[in-house]
C-alpha cells in the first residue's frame, strides 16, 4: 500500500466523519445537538435555583401573613412551578435546533403537552387549599357532599387536561366521546352494581343519613365510625380499628342506626332488692334515687325526656325497682362516668335504707313419694 492510497483512505474517512457530524441526529448537526443539550442543562440548573430561592421567598412572605391559605397555595404550586424551567429548557432547545417537518411538529406538540400538564397540575393541586370556598355547602348539604364535589372537580380537571393534550396532538375528542357513549351502554349492562352504588351514595349524602365521623349501626353488617363515603363504597372503622368497606347499595337498602344523631343517652336498669325490704324502705330508695337524678345537671329533666323511678315488679327472688333516665351527654366516655357515679349512689342509698340487693336463688324441697320408701325392719321380741 503506497502513500497516495493511505492518504486517500484517510481523506475518505474524514469525509465520513464530517458527514456524520453534519447529518447528526435526524439531519441536525451533532454540534447543535450538544449545544441544545447544554441549554437544557442550564435550565435544569435554573430549576434548582427556583426551588431553593424563589419558592423559599414565597414561603417566607406567606409565613408573615395571619392566614394559612397562602401557605397552602404556595405548597400546592411548588412542584408545578419548579417544572416550568424544564418546559422552558425543552422549548429553547428545540428552538435552537430549528427542527423542520415532522420532527418540528412533534417537538412543538410535546412542548404544548407539557405546558398543559403543568397548568392542570397546578389547578389540581389548588383544589384542596381552595376547598374552603365550598364550606358553605356543608350548611346546606353535608361534609360528605363537599368531599364528593372536590372529587368530582379533580376528576373533571384530569379529564379536561387529558382532552386538551389529545387536541394538541390533533386527536379529536368528540368522536372518542361518541364512541365511548356506545361503549358505555354495553358497559352499563354489565356494571349495574357500580351505578347502583354510585346513585346510592348520592342518596345517602342528600338524605343526610350519616356524615363522616358518625357512629352508625347497620344490622347484620357493621357497627363503627364512618371514615369516608366514596363513589362505590363507604369505609366504616369498627371499634377494633378494622376498616369495613360497605357497598353504598347495602347501606341504602338497610336500616341504619345513627347513634351520633341522638340527643341524649339512656340508662335503663332494674334494681333488685331483697323480699325482706319493707314498704317504707322501698319508698325511701325510690325517692332518694329520683331526687339524685332530678338534682344532678348531668341528667336530662322529665320535661325533656321520659324519666321514671318506680317499684316495677315482683320477680322470683327480688322486688325490682325500674330506673329509666337519660344523660345530657351522648359521648360514651362521659356517659360511662355518669353511670358509674349513679351506680355508686344507688348502692349507697340501698344500703343506707337498711336493706340489700337480691341475687337469684331457688329453694329445693326433697321428699320421697308414697309407696316407694323401704319399710323399717323391726326385730321381733325375744320369747322367754
Amino acid at each position: 500500500m503506497n502513500y497516495e492510497t493511505v492518504m486517500g483512505d484517510l481523506k475518505s474517512f474524514w469525509e465520513i466523519v464530517v458527514d456524520v457530524w453534519q447529518q447528526g441526529i435526524f439531519g441536525v448537526q451533532i454540534g447543535k445537538v450538544l449545544t441544545a443539550a447544554f441549554i437544557f442543562i442550564i435550565f435544569l440548573m435554573l430549576r434548582k435555583i427556583i426551588a431553593t430561592q424563589i419558592i423559599k421567598r414565597f414561603k417566607t412572605l406567606a409565613d408573615k401573613t395571619t392566614s394559612q391559605i397562602d401557605n397552602k397555595v404556595v405548597g400546592a404550586l411548588e412542584q408545578p412551578i419548579t417544572m416550568i424551567p424544564v418546559v422552558m429548557g425543552l422549548f429553547f432547545s428545540l428552538q435552537y435546533l430549528d427542527l423542520e417537518g415532522m420532527m418540528g411538529e412533534i417537538g412543538l406538540k410535546l412542548v404544548r403537552s407539557l405546558i398543559v400538564f403543568v397548568i392542570f397540575w397546578g389547578f389540581y393541586n389548588l383544589v384542596e387549599p381552595l376547598s374552603f370556598l365550598l364550606d358553605k355547602i356543608k350548611v346546606v348539604f353535608s361534609t360528605a357532599m363537599r368531599d364528593w364535589l372536590l372529587k368530582v372537580i379533580k376528576v373533571a380537571l384530569i379529564f379536561i387536561g387529558a382532552a386538551t393534550v389529545l387536541e394538541a396532538w390533533g386527536i379529536k375528542v368528540g368522536p372518542i366521546l361518541a364512541g365511548l357513549g356506545l361503549f358505555g351502554v354495553a358497559v352499563a349492562l354489565g356494571a349495574q352494581d357500580l351505578f347502583k352504588n354510585l346513585i346510592s351514595g348520592l342518596l345517602i349524602i342528600s338524605e343526610k343519613r350519616f356524615n363522616i365521623g358518625d357512629w352508625i349501626l347497620v344490622d347484620g353488617v357493621v357497627e363503627g365510625t364512618v371514615e369516608d363515603i366514596g363513589f362505590r363504597s363507604t369505609i366504616v372503622r369498627r371499634f377494633d380499628k378494622a376498616p369495613v368497606y360497605v357497598p353504598n347499595g347495602r347501606l341504602a337498602d338497610s336500616a341504619v342506626t345513627n347513634f351520633s344523631a341522638m340527643t341524649h343517652r339512656r340508662i335503663f336498669w332494674h334494681i333488685a332488692v331483697e323480699y325482706r325490704t319493707t314498704i317504707a324502705q322501698l319508698r325511701r330508695i325510690r325517692d332518694e334515687i329520683e331526687a339524685y337524678i332530678l338534682e344532678d345537671d348531668a341528667f336530662a329533666k322529665p320535661h325533656e325526656v321520659a324519666t321514671f323511678v318506680r317499684i316495677d315488679r315482683f320477680s322470683d327472688s327480688s322486688i325490682d325497682i325500674m330506673l329509666y333516665c337519660f344523660t345530657r351527654t351522648i359521648f360514651w366516655g362521659q356517659w360511662l362516668e355518669i353511670k358509674e357515679k349513679l351506680a355508686l349512689k344507688v348502692k349507697e342509698i340501698v344500703e343506707g335504707a337498711g336493706t340489700g340487693f337480691a341475687f337469684p336463688s331457688r329453694s329445693i324441697y326433697m321428699r320421697s313419694p308414697a309407696g316407694e320408701a323401704p319399710e323399717v325392719f323391726v326385730p321381733p321380741d325375744e320369747q322367754p
